[in-house]
Protein backbone atom coordinates (compact mmCIF):
# COMPACT_ATOMS: atom_id res chain seq x y z
CA UNK A 1 0.00 0.00 0.00
CA UNK A 2 1.32 3.46 -0.90
CA UNK A 3 2.05 6.01 1.79
CA UNK A 4 -0.93 8.13 2.79
CA UNK A 5 -1.01 11.86 2.07
CA UNK A 6 -1.22 14.09 5.14
CA UNK A 7 -4.68 15.44 5.81
CA UNK A 8 -4.93 18.82 7.48
CA UNK A 9 -8.11 20.75 7.27
CA UNK A 10 -9.11 23.55 9.56
CA UNK A 11 -12.42 25.24 9.88
CA UNK A 12 -15.69 23.48 9.25
CA UNK A 13 -17.59 22.84 6.03
CA UNK A 14 -20.84 22.58 8.00
CA UNK A 15 -20.95 25.91 9.86
CA UNK A 16 -23.19 28.75 8.69
CA UNK A 17 -20.25 30.75 7.26
CA UNK A 18 -19.17 27.77 5.17
CA UNK A 19 -22.67 27.08 3.89
CA UNK A 20 -23.11 30.74 2.87
CA UNK A 21 -19.64 30.85 1.25
CA UNK A 22 -20.36 27.71 -0.77
CA UNK A 23 -23.63 29.14 -2.06
CA UNK A 24 -21.87 32.39 -2.96
CA UNK A 25 -19.01 30.51 -4.67
CA UNK A 26 -21.54 28.94 -7.06
CA UNK A 27 -22.53 32.38 -8.38
CA UNK A 28 -20.65 34.27 -11.08
CA UNK A 29 -19.72 37.10 -8.66
CA UNK A 30 -18.53 34.47 -6.17
CA UNK A 31 -16.37 32.81 -8.81
CA UNK A 32 -14.96 36.21 -9.73
CA UNK A 33 -14.10 36.95 -6.09
CA UNK A 34 -12.34 33.61 -5.62
CA UNK A 35 -10.31 34.14 -8.81
CA UNK A 36 -9.45 37.64 -7.56
CA UNK A 37 -8.16 36.44 -4.16
CA UNK A 38 -6.24 33.50 -5.66
CA UNK A 39 -2.89 35.40 -5.71
CA UNK A 40 -3.29 36.25 -2.00
CA UNK A 41 -4.18 32.64 -1.23
CA UNK A 42 -1.22 31.37 -3.28
CA UNK A 43 1.14 33.63 -1.28
CA UNK A 44 -0.22 32.40 2.06
CA UNK A 45 -0.11 28.77 0.95
CA UNK A 46 3.47 29.11 -0.34
CA UNK A 47 4.68 30.72 2.90
CA UNK A 48 3.14 27.93 4.99
CA UNK A 49 3.66 24.93 2.66
CA UNK A 50 -0.12 24.71 2.42
CA UNK A 51 -0.78 24.61 6.15
CA UNK A 52 -2.96 27.71 5.91
CA UNK A 53 -5.27 29.06 3.23
CA UNK A 54 -7.49 32.11 2.95
CA UNK A 55 -10.36 29.64 2.57
CA UNK A 56 -9.39 27.66 5.67
CA UNK A 57 -11.98 29.07 8.07
CA UNK A 58 -14.73 27.63 5.87
CA UNK A 59 -13.11 24.19 5.83
CA UNK A 60 -11.98 24.28 2.21
CA UNK A 61 -9.36 21.59 1.52
CA UNK A 62 -6.67 23.38 -0.51
CA UNK A 63 -3.29 22.26 -1.87
CA UNK A 64 -0.66 23.96 -3.94
CA UNK A 65 0.01 22.11 -7.17
CA UNK A 66 3.22 22.93 -9.00
CA UNK A 67 3.38 21.75 -12.61
CA UNK A 68 5.90 22.33 -15.38
CA UNK A 69 4.70 24.85 -17.94
CA UNK A 70 4.22 22.99 -21.22
CA UNK A 71 5.46 25.97 -23.26
CA UNK A 72 7.86 27.72 -20.87
CA UNK A 73 9.28 24.73 -19.01
CA UNK A 74 9.03 26.88 -15.86
CA UNK A 75 7.32 25.87 -12.61
CA UNK A 76 3.69 26.99 -12.43
CA UNK A 77 1.92 26.91 -9.07
CA UNK A 78 -1.82 26.95 -8.51
CA UNK A 79 -3.92 26.60 -5.35
CA UNK A 80 -6.64 24.00 -5.87
CA UNK A 81 -9.40 22.39 -3.90
CA UNK A 82 -8.91 18.65 -3.70
CA UNK A 83 -10.56 15.43 -2.61
CA UNK A 84 -8.43 13.36 -0.22
CA UNK A 85 -8.54 9.60 -0.62
CA UNK A 86 -5.69 8.37 1.57
CA UNK A 87 -2.89 7.60 -0.90
CA UNK A 88 -4.55 9.55 -3.73
CA UNK A 89 -5.50 13.20 -4.11
CA UNK A 90 -7.99 14.22 -6.79
CA UNK A 91 -8.00 17.62 -8.49
CA UNK A 92 -10.45 18.97 -11.04
CA UNK A 93 -10.00 21.53 -13.81
CA UNK A 94 -13.32 23.30 -13.37
CA UNK A 95 -11.89 26.79 -14.00
CA UNK A 96 -15.08 28.12 -12.37
CA UNK A 97 -17.07 26.95 -15.40
CA UNK A 98 -15.19 29.12 -17.88
CA UNK A 99 -15.01 28.06 -21.54
CA UNK A 100 -11.32 27.07 -21.45
CA UNK A 101 -9.50 24.40 -19.53
CA UNK A 102 -7.16 25.81 -16.88
CA UNK A 103 -3.52 25.85 -18.03
CA UNK A 104 -2.38 23.55 -15.23
CA UNK A 105 -4.44 20.69 -16.71
CA UNK A 106 -2.64 20.97 -20.06
CA UNK A 107 0.64 21.12 -18.15
CA UNK A 108 -0.19 17.83 -16.41
CA UNK A 109 -1.18 16.19 -19.70
CA UNK A 110 2.19 17.22 -21.17
CA UNK A 111 4.29 16.44 -18.06
CA UNK A 112 2.49 14.35 -15.45
CA UNK A 113 5.23 14.80 -12.82
CA UNK A 114 4.37 17.56 -10.36
CA UNK A 115 4.65 18.57 -6.71
CA UNK A 116 1.95 19.21 -4.14
CA UNK A 117 2.26 21.19 -0.96
CA UNK A 118 -0.13 19.88 1.66
CA UNK A 119 -0.20 20.21 5.44
CA UNK A 120 3.32 21.64 5.60
CA UNK A 121 4.92 19.07 3.29
CA UNK A 122 6.04 19.22 -0.34
CA UNK A 123 5.52 15.88 -2.05
CA UNK A 124 6.45 14.79 -5.60
CA UNK A 125 3.44 13.31 -7.38
CA UNK A 126 2.46 11.66 -10.63
CA UNK A 127 -0.79 12.76 -12.27
CA UNK A 128 -3.11 10.40 -14.08
CA UNK A 129 -6.26 11.55 -15.90
CA UNK A 130 -9.38 9.86 -14.55
CA UNK A 131 -11.02 7.58 -17.15
CA UNK A 132 -14.46 8.67 -18.38
CA UNK A 133 -16.13 5.70 -16.69
CA UNK A 134 -14.93 6.86 -13.26
CA UNK A 135 -15.45 10.62 -13.65
CA UNK A 136 -19.02 10.82 -12.35
CA UNK A 137 -18.14 9.10 -9.08
CA UNK A 138 -15.12 11.34 -8.47
CA UNK A 139 -17.05 14.44 -9.53
CA UNK A 140 -19.76 13.61 -6.97
CA UNK A 141 -17.08 13.73 -4.26
CA UNK A 142 -16.13 17.26 -5.36
CA UNK A 143 -19.78 18.27 -5.11
CA UNK A 144 -19.73 16.97 -1.51
CA UNK A 145 -16.85 19.41 -0.83
CA UNK A 146 -18.83 22.27 -2.38
CA UNK A 147 -21.98 22.28 -4.47
CA UNK A 148 -20.40 25.08 -6.52
CA UNK A 149 -18.90 22.37 -8.74
CA UNK A 150 -22.39 21.59 -10.09
CA UNK A 151 -22.73 25.26 -11.07
CA UNK A 152 -19.28 25.28 -12.67
CA UNK A 153 -20.09 22.21 -14.75
CA UNK A 154 -23.40 23.67 -15.87
CA UNK A 155 -21.70 26.88 -17.12
CA UNK A 156 -19.54 25.13 -19.70
CA UNK A 157 -19.87 22.57 -22.47
CA UNK A 158 -16.34 21.23 -22.05
CA UNK A 159 -15.57 17.97 -20.31
CA UNK A 160 -13.95 18.85 -16.97
CA UNK A 161 -10.53 17.23 -16.60
CA UNK A 162 -10.03 15.29 -13.37
CA UNK A 163 -6.67 13.91 -12.25
CA UNK A 164 -5.55 11.43 -9.61
CA UNK A 165 -2.32 12.45 -7.92
CA UNK A 166 -0.21 9.71 -6.34
CA UNK A 167 3.23 9.85 -4.76
CA UNK A 168 6.01 9.64 -7.33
Amino acid sequence: MAEQFPNRQWGSRTNSLSRAANKFAATKPGSWLIRTITPLDRALLERTDAKYTVLGPIGAPVILLTTTGRKSGQPRTQPLLYVHDGDTLYVIGSNFGQARHPAWTANLLATPSATVAIAGERIPVQATPIPAAEKDAVFARFVEVTGAYDAYRSRTTRDLRIFALTRA
